[in-house]
Formats: C-alpha cells, sequence, structure tokens
C-alpha cells in the first residue's frame, strides 16, 4: 500500500509542475499580446508627434499650404483613448488629451485653468516621466518638445486580464478541489461507520457464546486460574466490539485523568509484548483532567505501542511519557525502531498505508480519527531518524 501513495505523490508533483507550465504558457501568450499593443499604441504617438511638429512648422513657414493642415489636425483629433501631455524643454505643459481633470475646462490647452487642474496635471507629468512612455520632438536644433503619453484604458485592462483570469481559475480549481476532497472524506466515513458497525456485529455473537460458556467451564472442573486468564481474554474482546462500536456514533466523553488512562493501556500493553522489548512509563505527577473516552483513547495507545513493537522487531526500547505544556497535556510514544522518512510523516496516518508484509494500514488511521475528530486535539510524529527510532505526540486540551 506505501506504493500506492508513492504514484499518488508523484502524480500530484506532475499535475503541480504541467499545471504550473499551463499558467506560464498563457501568461507568456497574453504579455505578448499586451506588448504588441503597447508597440501599436507607441507607433500611433510618433505619428501623433510627427503631426504636431509638422503643424509647428506649418505656423512658421513662409507656405503654409504646402502640407495638408486639415489632414494633420485630424489626426491629433482622432486620438480619443489615449492621454498625453506636451511639454517644451522647460517642462512647462504646453497641450493635454484625454485626461480627467478634476474641474471641467474649455480646451485642452494648459495655459489658462484652475490651480486644482494645473497641479493634477504636473503630478501627471511627474508620474509619466518615471516612465518609457516618452517621444522627443524636434522642432528646430535647438527647440524641443516632449510627448509624455499613458497606456490606453484597453491596454490596462488587458494586462490585468490575465491575472484576473488566472485568479478565477485557481478559486475554481480550489472549489472543485475542496468539493471532491469533501466528497471523498464523506466516502470514507461511510465506509468507516459500516465497516465498524458491521465487526462489532460480527463480534458480538461468538462474545456472547463464549460468555456461556465461561459459567460451566468451572463445573466442568476446569483450572479457576485458567477460568480467571480465559475471563480476561473473553472480556477483551467484548471491549474491542465495544470500541468499534463506538467509531460510527459520537462518543460520550467524560472528564478523567489521562495519566491514568495513559498508565492502563501501557501497562496491559507490557505483560503481552516480547520480553526483550523493555516499555518505560513515565507519567507527569499530579493529574491532567481532559475531556475524553477512556476505552477510545486506551486503544489508540495500544496502537501507538504495537506499531512501535513492529517497528523495533526482536529487541529494543519504548518508551511512553505524559506532561502539560500551558493549556495542553501531551502524550509521547518513542521507540528505537527503524524509523519513518520524513516524507511520509504525513502519509503515515492514511488509510492502507503500512510498510509490513501483513496487516491492513489501519491502526494509525484510526488514531487520528479518535485523537482529532472525537477528542479535538492532535497527533502526528514528533521526530523520527531511520534506524534510530521514532515519536509520536498527542496533544490534548485540558479542561
Amino acid at each position: 500500500m506505501a506504493g500506492i501513495y508513492e504514484i499518488r505523490r508523484y502524480g500530484k508533483a506532475a499535475l503541480l509542475i504541467t499545471a504550473a507550465a499551463m499558467v506560464a504558457l498563457f501568461l507568456y501568450i497574453s504579455n505578448g499580446l499586451v506588448h504588441d499593443l503597447s508597440m501599436q499604441e507607441r507607433d500611433r504617438m510618433e505619428i501623433w508627434a510627427d503631426a504636431t511638429k509638422q503643424i509647428i512648422n506649418i505656423g512658421a513657414s513662409d507656405e503654409p499650404g504646402a502640407v495638408d493642415l486639415d489632414f494633420l489636425l485630424g489626426i491629433i483629433e482622432r486620438n480619443t483613448t489615449i492621454p498625453v501631455l506636451l511639454t517644451d524643454d522647460d517642462g512647462n505643459i504646453l497641450q493635454y488629451r484625454n485626461l480627467d481633470l478634476p474641474e471641467p475646462v474649455a480646451d485642452n490647452m494648459a495655459a489658462e485653468m484652475s490651480e486644482t487642474n494645473r497641479k493634477f496635471l504636473q503630478d501627471k507629468l511627474a508620474e509619466l516621466s518615471s516612465t518609457p512612455n516618452v517621444i522627443h520632438i524636434v522642432i528646430a536644433p535647438q527647440t524641443m518638445q516632449h510627448l509624455y503619453y499613458e497606456d490606453s484604458t484597453l491596454l490596462k485592462r488587458l494586462s490585468y486580464y490575465p491575472y484576473v483570469q488566472l485568479l478565477v481559475m485557481l478559486a475554481f480549481i480550489a472549489v472543485v478541489y475542496f468539493a471532491v476532497l469533501s466528497t471523498k472524506k464523506a466516502e470514507q466515513n461511510k465506509v468507516w461507520v459500516g465497516l465498524s458497525k458491521e465487526t462489532a456485529h460480527q463480534l458480538g455473537t461468538p462474545i456472547s457464546s463464549l460468555m456461556a460458556w465461561m459459567e460451566l467451564l468451572p463445573e466442568m472442573g476446569v483450572d479457576r486460574d485458567t477460568v480467571s486468564e480465559l475471563n480476561k481474554d473473553v472480556n477483551r474482546l467484548g471491549m474491542i466490539a465495544s470500541r468499534f462500536s463506538k467509531i460510527g456514533s459520537r462518543p460520550k466523553m467524560e472528564i478523567c485523568d489521562l495519566n491514568e488512562t495513559v498508565g492502563n493501556a501501557a501497562t496491559y500493553m507490557s505483560s503481552r509484548i516480547s520480553p526483550r522489548i523493555t516499555l518505560g512509563i513515565s507519567l507527569s505527577g499530579g493529574r491532567m483532567d481532559v475531556s475524553a473516552c477512556a476505552p477510545l483513547f486506551e486503544w489508540v495507545m495500544e496502537n501507538l505501542i504495537k506499531n512501535a513493537v513492529d517497528a523495533i522487531g526482536d529487541n529494543g526500547s519504548i518508551s511512553v511519557e505524559t506532561h502539560s505544556e500551558e493549556c495542553l497535556a501531551v502524550v509521547e510514544v518513542s521507540d528505537s525502531g527503524k524509523g519513518i522518512a520524513r516524507k511520509n510523516f504525513k502519509t503515515v496516518f492514511n488509510p492502507g498505508f503500512t510498510t509490513k508484509s501483513r496487516g491492513w494500514g489501519l491502526g494509525l488511521t484510526l488514531a487520528k480519527r479518535i485523537v482529532e475528530q472525537y477528542h479535538g486535539g492532535r497527533i502526528f510524529v514528533k521526530d523520527s531518524t531511520l534506524g534510530s527510532g521514532t515519536t509520536f505526540r498527542i496533544e490534548l486540551p485540558l479542561v
């Protein structure tokens, strides 16, 4: 099952790379279109500047009829989209077009205007002076005028459009992703509930039968110590069935001492693991009251200890520690086993993920569900080094 999650991880990476490449291509093409339109606008401004130069030269010429003045004025008047400012060498504004002034004026000349409009044009000139959108018009060897222009509204919109479209695409993908994820989680929950209820139901009948047989064993001459041990195992089976029945519904939460719950689970497991594996228990002094379902939380601890035993193999050590940090009750289970690769710190909690030749890979998934969904806490891999061991950490809110 671990291979499935490796394939899924690489598949997500490939999907992200493909999406990034498509977005980059889309932005490249869009920016190319914007650049082409920008160059067309500059060509128009150069024609506008040339027409302005010829009109000025007509005024200084002795033969004004040599050039079609109406044609040149038509070029000037046809610019209704690109904001422009015409200045002399000293920075005095001579003319402007397509600028929305704060106060209305009669014409496009800057000679007579209010102080408010004058300040607005000066600010606009300072803004345009810092851009490459300027064309220098040589009127005479010692005389120049300067045409500053701003991108048209259409060009501005086109330059923003790719990014707006990108945000819309990302929002759409995010909505679809979370919708699919929510649907998947809902389906998984149904599977968990169905599996848990069916397991509890299937265990119920043989457990009831075993309990009845336990009543007859003393009468059949079976040793009382043997009956006592068998009775413990039958009761244990009953507790397991009860745990499965709680998975499908909201368990009853009660205020309990987490030290006691952890201690009970660790003590139970200490007599059921190999004597070559040392299980150390270090509980914090005093009570650590939390809102919990003790049978389910003991199940979490048993799963963590079992996983630690599997990771260790023949011999090693396991430590179970509890302590409090501010408003949290903390449980840490450490082992000296083979460790977990950092890339699998989150994957180990996925259903079916296991590196063992046997097992369903559901223990840590159940532990995460019990801790986070039922107890409002957190469970995660605090630290792990390949070949040295792993530490799992559980955090629950204190009450």
